[in-house]
């Protein structure tokens, strides 16, 4: 199993960070932790800065100084970080991440109007991608996401982030989660606090779904669900219970695609969870 990648580094100040309109000058210094790959979530913190600005989006800034961003399964590898400080000056960082390789599922025995949908459901699944793309905009004032982040149930990795699937033969889109496969009824549990922002019991490609908030533009969701056992509006901690792993929409067996998101960005899950299972976390402090 890949561990979780945990790459910390400290940008420092004027010889990376000069001005982009003036002179450089002494600057705090910014912190960034996190996955600087394809996948990845970075957390970063920048003491008194103004506004930042990451892939033309200004980020909402804590008042510790906190931001967070991700980066797709296809994000380039030159990136950039602007600021602006308490002068009105604004400031960049240009960094790069690493490039992945993706490996190739071929899945055989999909059902086939799960591979080639009739016309008669076409705006079904058009309603559902919309209702899925309203949940993953928010932008709360949460900060869950400074959380750690565990596993959320038991069972084998049967599918990992970013791979290109065919479906009997056909080409489709790339996963974008993490497969954890067991039997029906297995427990899912909230890897990370949150706010319930969709629960929905039957959408046609992810059947039982969930997705929660958890501050930013960091959301995760948890589909192909057996049951649903939250509902829209819930505060969930660590450990939760809030479904169990099913066989519901497009699947050939019980298991559950965990996935998070920076807005319409899919991030690796497995790049952030600590192999420890939510349920046996304690959460007296949350």
């Amino acid at each position: 199993m890949l561990k979780r990648m945990a790459i910390t580094a400290l940008l420092l100040g004027a010889s990376l960070c000069a001005p982009i309109n003036g002179e450089a000058q002494e600057l705090p210094t910014p912190l960034i932790k996190g996955q600087l790959t394809q996948g990845g979530m970075v957390i970063g913190q920048l003491q008194d800065a103004k506004k930042v600005v990451f892939a033309e989006r200004e980020l909402k800034l804590s008042k510790e100084g906190y931001f967070v961003f991700g980066f797709g399964r296809d994000a380039q590898t030159d990136q950039q970080l602007k600021w602006q400080s308490q002068d009105e000056q604004w400031h960049h960082l240009d960094f790069s991440i690493a490039e992945r390789e993706y490996q190739i599922d071929k899945i055989e025995g999909v059902a086939s109007k799960y591979v080639a949908p009739p016309e008669k459901v076409l705006e079904r699944i058009r309603n559902d991608a919309k209702l899925v793309r309203q949940a993953r905009a928010n932008n709360s004032e949460r900060t869950a996401f400074l959380e750690p982040v565990y596993r959320p149930a038991v069972g084998r990795i049967s599918g990992v982030y970013g791979s290109q699937r065919y479906f009997n033969g056909t080409p489709k889109r790339p996963h974008f989660g993490l497969d954890i496969a067991n039997k029906t009824g297995t427990p899912i549990y909230a890897p990370i606090s949150g706010e319930v922002v969709m629960a929905h019991p039957e959408l046609y490609y992810s059947g039982g779904t969930v997705i929660l908030d958890h501050g930013y533009g960091i959301t995760s969701t948890y589909i192909h669900m057996h049951k649903v056992l939250v509902d829209v509006g819930d505060t969930v901690k660590t450990g939760d219970v809030i479904g169990q792993i099913g066989a519901t929409g497009r699947v050939t067996g019980p298991h559950l695609d965990w996935r998070f998101n920076w807005f319409n960005e899919r991030l690796d899950p497995q790049l952030l969870m600590i192999d420890t299972l939510a349920s046996e976390v304690n959460t007296n402090e949350q």
